[in-house]
């Protein structure tokens, strides 16, 4: 018994076509009114529902139980890859091309994920389907204004206004990155200089 609540117990058998015995680690969690059950329902018992992990980990149940806890959002990640990053169905004749791809597609992924925590960090997670129509869905063409090269934004679908304090929390942000780009005019008069 862990409290009130969740009840953690184990078994181990051996199913048809197994070659050996398994250790089941079952728990067993009282339905509250303030959380709703998620997922299937492994067994129809009122009041309560259940997991189940099959393991070959000697671990105690409650340890196994928060560690594989911990891991719950991982299948939802994985999803999200592949459907919102496209991190499916390609491949390469050469492995290491396909790997480069992949990593590229999870680089991408923590990028998004850095960039919400950095620029909306009250809103919590989202998905990068969602950033995509969210935040980053906006016509733009880079330009000139006189000698200064610009990036103009569209204004329909309240692009520039939905994008602008999105630019400046970017361009204000205090927290170290890699040097920017130096202008071509300041070039020459860094040019001495040693970095």
């Amino acid at each position: 018994m862990v409290d009130e609540h969740y009840a953690v117990g184990e078994f181990t058998a051996r199913l048809q076509g197994w070659s050996q015995e398994r250790r089941f680690v079952v728990v067993r969690e009282r339905v509250r009114e303030d959380k709703a059950a998620v997922g299937r329902k492994l067994i129809d018992v009122p009041g309560y529902t259940f997991r189940v992990w099959v393991t070959n980990r000697l671990d105690a149940g409650l340890e196994l139980w928060r560690d594989y806890n911990q891991r719950a959002c991982v299948e939802q990640r994985i999803e999200e890859l592949k459907n919102d990053l496209s991190a499916q169905g390609f491949c390469t004749q050469n492995f290491w091309a396909t790997e480069a791809a992949f990593l590229a597609v999870l680089f991408t992924f923590n990028l998004l994920s850095l960039y919400q925590q950095q620029v909306s960090p009250q809103q919590g997670y989202r998905q990068p389907a969602t950033l995509r129509t969210a935040v980053f869905v906006c016509g733009a063409i880079l330009g000139r204004s006189g000698r200064q090269v610009v990036l103009h934004l569209s204004a329909s679908w309240g692009g520039l206004a939905k994008h602008k304090p999105l630019l400046e929390a970017v361009l204000g942000w205090r927290d170290s990155t890699a040097p920017k780009l130096v202008p071509p005019e300041d070039q020459v008069a860094c040019a001495p200089c040693r970095i």
